[in-house]
């Protein structure tokens, strides 16, 4: 296997090589934040915006973090790479304790870690179940915190599917790794940003776009009824672009593939970020 081009603390160095103290609050309490920073044909898309969330996300655990610091390492990350298409995954953490506390010292060095690969950004069609939004109450941080997301998108792997839509009270919130998007009546629309829901980057960047584009976005509160009447269903992330749903198998709902709204909608977002990079 090729060697996995990553940083830690500063230090570059081969994935395998790297060493985590198990006393890492991010390994004991999942005491962190990622990013996930995309790259199609060496340009990066929306470093800026990015880099601020994860700045956000700092902020919210308050970790004081050296993010100037973090924005270079994975620029060089990327530079680096010789990859022309690719993501960098990069977390930083609270540290890492002399034992294990639920309260922490406040004079803790913060611990990071990023490695970049490879990766196509070719779209696929998704099948998906819908299920009980089982996480925390902070979603709106991008925190590695992930156990309800893991938990649901395994389940729903034993039952042939790739991704889940969630709910809270019959009200959706977003994807198991996604932002979710559907049109309802010849009118787009996707659940309003909250703590229950990720400020995706791919979801902001989608939204921009086709309103520049004359298209309207309707963003509100909808209930698990109004998905499963959609002409169309999408899912967006800084992995997946824009993924239409295919089948929701737990519903026993087929959705209509390349619906016109979708494809103007996809045909804006790959001419914006991916075709003319």
């Amino acid at each position: 296997m090729k060697n996995i081009h990553a940083v830690f603390n500063g230090e570059y160095k081969d994935l395998d090589k790297i060493k985590v103290s198990p006393l890492s609050r991010a390994y004991t309490f999942s005491d962190s934040v990622y990013e996930v920073i995309p790259f199609f044909n060496e340009n990066i898309i929306a470093f800026d915006k990015h880099i601020k969330r994860l700045s956000n996300s700092c902020s919210s655990l308050n970790i004081d973090a050296d993010i100037e610091k973090s924005a270079n390492e994975i620029l060089h990350l990327i530079s680096s790479s010789n990859l022309k298409n690719g993501y960098v995954y990069y977390q930083i953490s609270r540290g890492v304790d002399s034992l294990r506390s639920h309260i922490h010292n406040n004079d803790l060095k913060e611990e990071s870690f990023g490695y970049v690969v490879s990766h196509s950004f070719e779209s696929k069609d998704l099948k998906v179940a819908i299920c009980e939004d089982i996480r925390w109450q902070r979603c709106d941080i991008k925190s590695t915190s992930l156990l309800g997301n893991v938990m649901s998108m395994n389940d729903a792997k034993n039952h042939h599917c790739d991704e889940v839509i969630m709910h809270k009270n019959n009200e959706i919130t977003e994807g198991g790794a996604s932002n979710v998007f559907f049109v309802l009546n010849n009118i787009i629309c996707t659940p309003s940003l909250s703590t229950n829901i990720l400020p995706g980057i791919t979801r902001e960047l989608l939204i921009t776009e086709i309103k520049k584009n004359g298209i309207s976005v309707e963003e509100g509160t909808y209930s698990v009824e109004n998905l499963l009447e959609a002409e169309s269903v999408w899912l967006t992330s800084s992995t997946k672009g824009l993924a239409q749903v295919s089948e929701i198998i737990n519903q026993k709902t087929r959705i209509k593939k390349n619906n016109k709204i979708f494809n103007q909608c996809k045909s804006i977002f790959d001419r914006a970020f991916l075709s003319s990079c």
